[in-house]
């Protein structure tokens, strides 16, 4: 940005430059043009020659003028095409950011279910495995009851 407005500057010393170039020429083409050839007119005809002159002067500035704010204008034509290029860009990687989020969230959900079924099936077999647990116990008390004596013990005998 900066580097545009530095352009712009240098535009418009280098148009001041040669405008002052001109206008140096111009005089010195009139200096001569007096010196060689002076002429005398009227009051009248002088004022509507100055006036003819600083027409011709005014319609150069404007012209160069104009020609400043067409390339100002291009440029900024194309600064705006480019932001909204880049606006295109920027909503068209916002879009594939949400879609990638919605995704995940989904991933996410999927994988916590199936982490809860997992977790329930783990109870569940944990229940089974406690109650099991529990029938070998009452097994085992049932067995000592019936029989006096503990069935580690029993198998001992049996292996001497």
């Amino acid at each position: 940005m900066e580097e545009r407005e530095k352009g712009r500057a240098n535009e418009r010393w280098d148009s001041a430059i040669a405008n002052l170039k001109e206008t140096s020429g111009n005089l010195e083409s009139l200096q001569k043009l007096l010196l060689k050839k002076a002429v005398f007119v009227d009051e009248d005809t002088f004022n509507k020659a100055s006036l003819a002159s600083q027409q011709s002067r005014t319609i150069k500035v404007l012209e160069q003028r104009v020609e400043t704010l067409e390339r100002e204008l291009d440029a900024s034509i194309t600064a705006a095409a480019h932001a909204r290029s880049e606006k295109r860009q920027a909503e068209a990687s916002q879009k594939a950011a949400e879609l990638r989020t919605q995704e995940i969230t989904k991933e996410l959900e999927n994988t916590s279910k199936v982490f809860e079924l997992h977790m329930q099936e783990l109870r569940a077999k944990q229940e089974e495995i406690t109650k099991r647990d529990n029938d070998i116990k009452l097994l085992e008390a049932i067995i000592q009851t019936l029989g006096g004596k503990s069935p580690i013990q029993r198998s001992t005998r049996s292996s001497s």
